[in-house]
């Protein structure tokens, strides 16, 4: 044993606990986003963090130490502001949150001890153990933390230990049919359902898929369970559990209707900026991005219709919702500027429960919708078109703030012998399972798309090219680990990434560059990462 590994270990056990005080604040915040912001929850929030700060400062936990400071100073704002929030503060709530929500998920530092992921466990309980022991080792690949139950009394100790991301229960897990009973008996005791994934290996007939939804089950999985068909099933359960508030504009030539207005939907989370001169909403919408648009019928240099006209013209607000919020009663003109663009019209005054539900409602819708129109139908990443925006808009950023910024493409090794030896179902599989892999190992603030085909692009903000490649090249060995059920051995596959770092060029020379080192990537042998530039002239080269 290394002379350093008892403190290393040490070390690892202040973080655990570090870890478990984090996900008590990040539950209190997921609280609030789910509410209405209301003062006693806000209030936990702050007790949570005050505990979190005093144990991070105890153990050394620097980079939470921070964290926590940050979130207390947002708090006392808003008791300040007596419990009031403008949308600068949840914006900085917001952030400071999703950093703390993936500070297990951070690029490796030697010099620092890594911190486990914060994402609940996923709960195994299924009886052939030597599979389940696979599982857990394929899940590990994508980042996320698996557990293997043996026994009902284990299953049951789990729980009372920590809630799950999801369970995956065979029907028939301690006997026939057992497992079925085990979560029917749990579902009904429980007012949270728990999210439980039932595992049949042979048929499902009808009435095995009714006796499943009558037990509890959100989903019946039979056949060959592998860990991405498995993962992609839990994304899909947990896409709701976190997301980032919903984004207003308030356009109102009356100073005192638009500050109302803003008061009432921040005070239920929602960031919400007003703006008095109607001329200058598309400047505005270009950098603020709303999901909505809160508009008067009647201003003095511009009307709400002909403004909703205006915004309308422009493609990237086709899709935004735009609500009208006026004195007006006559419900022929009502109709009237709803036909120019509107989607709503509510009439002054409006109780806020009133306008806070019309909002939520139609950001919701139109979050929905915007996800269609700009991700990937396969694997749910952006597609081609929105992906190069986000690396336009993303330069703009770098340049702006005088920060890193590196582009990444990446192309799946081989594929069409993938295509043509196992055929398209299990070319899709492979696609779906790297889309997944680079979703769990890169930070929320990465941005990734299906380029084409079997080719993938990746947006790193604030990350050095050489930073970069040690991130891609972590992902690439670990999913050249990945094996995909097959006949007659299982299929494992890899990739080739080529980099580039933003500099005085524009982004569409960028991406041009990560190409061409994709390309030498390729031709120097594959199943590698390769930088542009003098490194790659250098022959600067990462492989295994």
């Amino acid at each position: 044993m290394s002379e350093h590994e008892p403190s290393l270990r040490l070390k690892q056990h202040f973080a655990q606990r570090v870890i478990h005080q984090a996900r008590q604040v990040l539950e209190f915040w997921q609280r609030l986003q789910r509410g209405d912001w209301n003062p006693a929850d806000l209030a936990s929030l702050a007790e949570a963090n005050l505990l979190l700060m005093r144990q991070a400062e105890r153990f050394g936990q620097v980079e939470h130490v921070e964290l926590a400071r940050g979130i207390q100073h947002c708090v006392e704002r808003a008791e300040a502001n007596q419990g009031r929030l403008d949308s600068d503060l949840i914006s900085d709530l917001d952030q400071l949150l999703q950093r703390l929500a993936y500070t297990g998920l951070r690029y490796g530092d030697d010099k620092q001890v890594f911190l486990p992921s914060l994402r609940k466990p996923i709960y195994l309980a299924l009886l052939d153990q030597e599979w389940a022991s696979r599982l857990v080792r394929q899940l590990e690949f994508f980042g996320m933390v698996a557990h293997s139950l043996t026994t009902p009394e284990h299953f049951h100790t789990a729980l009372r230990e920590r809630h799950p991301a999801a369970i995956v229960m065979d029907f028939d897990f301690a006997g026939p049919r057992q497992g079925l009973h085990l979560i029917q008996q749990l579902q009904q005791a429980r007012s949270d359902k728990l999210p439980v994934l039932f595992f049949n290996p042979g048929e499902t007939d009808a009435p095995t898929r009714l006796a499943a939804v009558r037990a509890g089950g959100v989903a019946l999985l039979s056949g060959n369970l592998d860990a991405s068909c498995l993962l992609e099933k839990i994304e899909t359960l947990t896409h709701s559990a976190h997301q980032e508030p919903y984004r207003a504009l308030v356009i109102d030539d009356s100073r005192a209707q638009a500050t109302h207005t803003e008061r009432i939907l921040n005070s239920a989370g929602i960031i919400t900026r007003a703006l008095n001169e109607p001329i200058d909403a598309l400047e505005v919408l270009a950098e603020f991005q709303p999901d909505l648009i809160i508009l008067d019928l009647y201003m003095p240099d511009c009307t709400g219709p002909e403004l909703a006209r205006l915004i309308r013209q422009d493609e990237r607000y086709v899709s935004v919702p735009i609500i009208y919020l006026s004195a007006e009663s006559d419900l022929d003109k009502q109709l009237d500027a709803m036909n120019e663009g509107g989607d709503d019209f509510l009439t002054k005054p409006t109780q806020p429960h009133h306008l806070i539900a019309t909002v939520r409602n139609r950001a919701q819708r139109a979050r929905n919708l915007k996800a269609h129109m700009v991700r990937d139908s396969l694997t749910g990443l952006y597609n081609h078109t929105h992906i190069l925006q986000l690396l336009e808009d993303a330069g703009v950023r770098a340049r702006r703030d005088g920060r890193p910024l590196s582009f990444a493409m990446i192309d799946i090794d081989h594929f069409k012998q993938v295509n043509d030896q196992h055929g398209h179902p299990m070319g899709d599989r492979v696609i779906k399972s790297l889309s997944l892999f680079l979703k769990q190992r890169l930070r929320k603030t990465d941005l990734i798309g299906r380029y084409g085909g079997e080719e993938f692009a990746v947006i790193l903000p604030d990350t050095t090219a050489t930073a970069a490649a040690k991130v891609l090249d972590s992902i690439r060995q670990r999913f050249a680990e990945l094996r995909h059920p097959a006949q007659p051995d299982d299929l494992s596959c890899t990739f080739s990434c080529g980099i580039a770092e933003l500099s005085d060029q524009d982004t569409a020379t960028l991406g041009q560059e990560a190409d061409e080192a994709l390309y030498q990537a390729k031709r120097g042998g594959r199943n590698q990462v390769r930088l542009f530039g003098p490194l790659l002239s250098a022959g600067f080269t990462i492989t295994s």
